[in-house]
């Protein structure tokens, strides 16, 4: 036993847990939420009480959770991770029969004093239970058609649920964060380059389709593939947020125009600019070098993530790990490519960034998930 084995051990277990802390990680999401505040502040036009001190209070509400979450052993989280997946879909289940609408969208719960989104909580609950069901799996039957086909079910349920709402963007993530998992688990990659050749197939048959007796979507989502690949076919309509988000990126430059300096956030050219196009208004306001420096924090979450589950040993805290940390990149990614333009607009925040409430408090809650693997992994 080293010196430094000795005295760690020599303190109580308490103060122990703080000590093994993933304090970089927990640095990091600070760092993250704190140019969020920044941010809403100035889509606000300089009025914290709007926007961003409600993000500071969530925030802290969150980092709470994510240490308490985090002191919690990881062997408590998996013997739950079933009842939180079937609780999860119990909400998403109560959504389609008594949600809120709004927007257009059925997809929140009022409880009084909060208004829960239970597809936020979705998308970690079955992260958790199927890194809870690969870690009871024998390894030997991860590639096997039977126990491949369960673990789908379980992603499609609430994929089907969140889809009727409708949140394609949510819909997605649920699918390519379960995908992860399984990925992670070792499933062999045929299933997934089956997948993939079902989804080109598809794609193909949706385009040959059009103008057919046999089409297979609507006319007005071909007319949203169509603003996708064109958005300028229809500046002052369906493409006007991707155009005005584009002016706003690329009027940036390499440096930005300042704080606060953004004229489509100032203007109110900018939709959606405290929320899903917040991203946009640093780019103008901070330029390249802001959005790439947001980009290398999210990249620096995500490798500490993969690091501390590539050194655990503990087979469900790894693959736990490895789910929370692949559905964050899968949410900035989503994002920043919707904005952008390399994606069709489907509604996704940027975490720790966007305006919300429930999205804020359960990925930090989900990130607390993440320190207990790594504070109470195999030492």
């Amino acid at each position: 036993m080293s010196y430094l084995e000795y005295n760690v051990k020599t303190v109580p277990s308490g103060l122990r847990k703080v000590l093994f802390v993933n304090w970089p990680l927990a640095l990091l999401l600070a760092a993250v939420a704190c140019l969020g505040f920044l941010m809403l502040y100035s889509v606000a036009g300089g009025r914290l009480e709007v926007w961003a001190e409600p993000q500071m209070k969530r925030f802290v509400v969150g980092m709470l959770a994510m240490f308490i979450v985090g002191f919690i052993p990881i062997w408590f989280w998996r013997n739950v991770s079933a009842v939180v997946y079937l609780g999860a879909l119990v909400l998403l289940v109560a959504v389609e029969l008594f949600g809120d609408v709004g927007k257009g969208a059925q997809r929140w719960l009022d409880l009084g004093p909060i208004r829960l989104q239970p597809s936020e909580m979705m998308k970690i609950a079955l992260v958790m239970f199927l890194a809870a069901y690969y870690d009871w799996l024998d390894v030997k039957k991860v590639s096997r058609p039977l126990w491949v086909l369960i673990p789908l079910i379980f992603i499609l349920v609430p994929t089907f649920l969140v889809l009727k709402q409708p949140d394609l963007g949510t819909a997605i993530l649920l699918v390519a964060g379960g995908g992860i998992v399984m990925f992670a688990a070792g499933v062999s990659l045929w299933y997934f380059g089956t997948v993939l050749a079902l989804v080109v197939a598809l794609v193909f048959a949706v385009f040959e389709s059009r103008g057919t007796d046999w089409q297979l979507i609507e006319d007005y989502q071909f007319k949203r593939i169509d603003t996708f690949l064109d958005p300028g076919s229809d500046p002052l309509g369906a493409g006007y947020n991707i155009t005005q988000a584009q002016i706003a990126l690329g009027s940036g430059g390499w440096a930005g125009k300042g704080y606060m300096q953004g004229t489509q956030s100032r203007l109110n050219f900018l939709p959606e600019k405290h929320t899903d196009f917040i991203f946009t208004t640093l780019a103008e306001e901070f330029g390249f070098v802001g959005a790439f420096s947001l980009l290398i924090l999210y990249a620096l979450i995500v490798g500490f993530c993969i690091f501390s589950g590539l050194t655990n040993r503990d087979r469900y805290a790894s693959l736990l790990t490895y789910g929370i940390a692949g559905t964050f990149f899968l949410f900035f990614m989503v994002n920043m490519s919707m904005v952008t333009g390399l994606m069709p607009v489907v509604g996704v925040p940027l975490p720790l960034v966007s305006y919300g409430g429930t999205a804020m408090i359960v990925l930090l809650a989900a990130f607390g998930l993440v320190q207990s693997a790594h504070i109470h992994r195999p030492r």
